[in-house]
């Protein structure tokens, strides 16, 4: 049984070893050294290469290696071919740590000290109790939620939003478009966390940021898509925004002359909120592979319908 690794060649290596460790009748082979494509039964990638139903005759799963599957052309795959998206642990602690360090980062109004020193002034602001700071989420999945009770232990009032109805313990949920409103309206610190589809994609706009209060602040650790970064400057260049944290991008890296790079109300960070780590993630893998040999549901598969 082989499986096709394409991505970063260290952590391909790294698979490798823990395959050969523990499950010694998969082989590993690392991109782009396929050897016969007639042999590939399972393909790990980031980034899928190109036809892979044509190149790869007996694929029997493609298994993404990040939580979210957006960089796949779903169209592309033939109908019976599962799309498994990453359930590494390791990416749910990388998130909850991430969406501490934002929201604490712009509730206790870091970026206005951070001003003050490099001008040399010394003056405290009153602080606001953390149970006065409305956080809001957007996108109560796994991810979404697991980050609501990590911010909740803060201390935080925490509410969310999703498209269909969910009940989360301590956390005001609200569930479609018609209460998309009332969410936002109810939000100091807005989180996303939406799945990238046709309905989500550009939905941090100019629309979205009016119906925040005045000096709410983003933070976006979806994926780049779903920010109209003009939107976003023209929200805090009027003051409908105090701020943002960003860790996506429409275009990763930025070129030299994007705006963001120069804006001392946001901060920038490369892609970094949570990554995949083979020694966290190997089990969910193996455990996958072991279902899906005995033509047991895997956990993880791509619903076609709502692309996630």
């Amino acid at each position: 049984m082989v499986l096709l690794y394409k991505g970063d060649i260290e952590r391909g290596r790294e698979w490798r070893a823990l395959f050969a460790r523990h499950a010694a009748d998969v082989e590993v082979r690392l991109w782009p050294d396929v050897g016969d494509p007639n042999e590939i039964r399972y393909l790990l990638a980031w980034l899928p290469p190109e036809d892979i139903a044509e190149r790869f005759p007996a694929l029997e799963a493609v298994f993404a290696t990040s939580a979210g599957v957006d960089q796949f052309d779903i169209t592309r795959l033939p109908a019976k071919l599962p799309l498994v998206r990453m359930l590494d642990p390791g990416i749910e602690q990388g998130m909850r740590e991430y969406a501490s360090f934002a929201t604490l980062y712009l509730h206790r109004q870091i970026p206005f000290y951070q001003r003050q020193q490099a001008q040399h002034r010394w003056s405290p602001q009153r602080l606001v109790p953390a149970a006065r700071r409305r956080v809001g989420i957007m996108g109560l999945g796994r991810l979404g939620a697991s980050v609501a009770e990590q911010l909740r232990g803060h201390g935080f009032s925490v509410r969310g939003w999703s498209r269909s109805p969910r009940e989360l313990e301590g956390v005001r949920c609200y569930a479609g478009e018609q209460a998309l409103p009332e969410f936002l309206a109810d939000t100091d610190i807005l989180i996303c966390l939406l799945p990238l589809t046709d309905a989500t994609r550009g939905i941090l706009d100019a629309r979205l940021f009016r119906a925040l209060p005045e000096g709410a602040a983003l933070i976006n650790m979806g994926r780049g898509a779903h920010l109209v970064e003009a939107d976003l400057i023209e929200a805090l260049d009027g003051g409908r925004l105090s701020g943002a944290v960003l860790d996506v991008l429409n275009e990763e890296p930025p070129p030299d002359d994007h705006p963001f790079w120069a804006r001392e109300d946001i901060l920038l960070t490369p892609h970094i909120a949570a990554m995949t780590h083979p020694d966290s993630a190997f089990p969910v893998l193996l455990d996958n592979l072991r279902r899906h040999q005995r033509g047991e549901p895997m956990r993880g598969t791509v619903d076609r319908g709502s692309g996630y």
